[in-house]
């Protein structure tokens, strides 16, 4: 009998389901005639409400830009110390790293961190200057040359044609950045010391400003 009751239950709630759709269809094709009824007595009066509509639409769309960028920074700002970042997870890491991205100007910025993402952790378009796929290693350890050459090889595969970036909160061993430099491509590296700089915004790295090679006279970790 128990069974029986639910699926009564089921069928009457499937039926008022398809009730509250047919009423909603029919609603909205009322309205519909309403308004296409209007624009037919009133062409003025529907052409200004129509630019009201879509001034309204574009300004509204404008601040909530405005706030997730105003949300942004605040996250940035209250996140660029390497202390806090020293404290994150490898998750964490990455997206700090997306919305630095994002606030540099990047878009379709994709976190892909995770099992599967092919040796890169964040894929992203900046205009004009083609795609980027970036390695974060949110290390207390240096870096060393097997990660380099492991996403060296992502970027000749899986990511081939994007710019290589890796951004790491430790740094390079020497035999790691002798990698870096002799990679095919510029590989652009964001060690600690300029992680630092970049987060607070102080350093732009990408896209603007060309691709920075590893300094040969700076002394790499060990």
């Amino acid at each position: 009998m128990a069974r029986r009751s639910g699926r009564g239950k089921g069928r009457r709630a499937s039926r008022g389901d398809g009730d509250r759709w047919f009423l909603a269809l029919v609603g909205v094709l009322a309205v519909g005639a309403l308004v296409t009824e209007f624009a037919r007595a009133h062409p003025g009066w529907a052409v200004a409400i129509a630019c009201l509509l879509v001034v309204l639409v574009a300004g509204g769309l404008v601040l909530r830009q405005r706030a997730v960028q105003a949300a942004r920074l605040r996250f940035l700002a209250g996140n660029a110390q390497l202390e806090r970042v020293d404290r994150m997870t490898g998750t964490q890491f990455e997206h700090l790293v997306a919305e630095r991205m994002s606030a540099d100007g990047f878009r379709q910025v994709r976190e892909r961190g995770g099992r599967g993402d092919g040796g890169v952790d964040i894929t992203a378009v900046a205009p004009g200057h083609g795609r980027y796929a970036v390695q974060c290693k949110r290390y207390s350890k240096s870096v060393g040359a097997p990660e380099v050459r492991n996403f060296l090889g992502a970027l000749a595969n899986t990511f081939a044609g994007h710019t290589g970036v890796l951004v790491t909160s430790g740094r390079l061993t020497r035999q790691a950045r002798q990698e870096a430099l002799g990679a095919r491509e510029p590989l652009i590296v964001i060690e600690r010391d300029l992680l630092a700089d970049w987060l607070l915004g102080t350093y732009s790295p990408l896209p603007a400003r060309p691709a920075p090679r590893l300094a040969e006279g700076e002394e790499p970790a060990t």
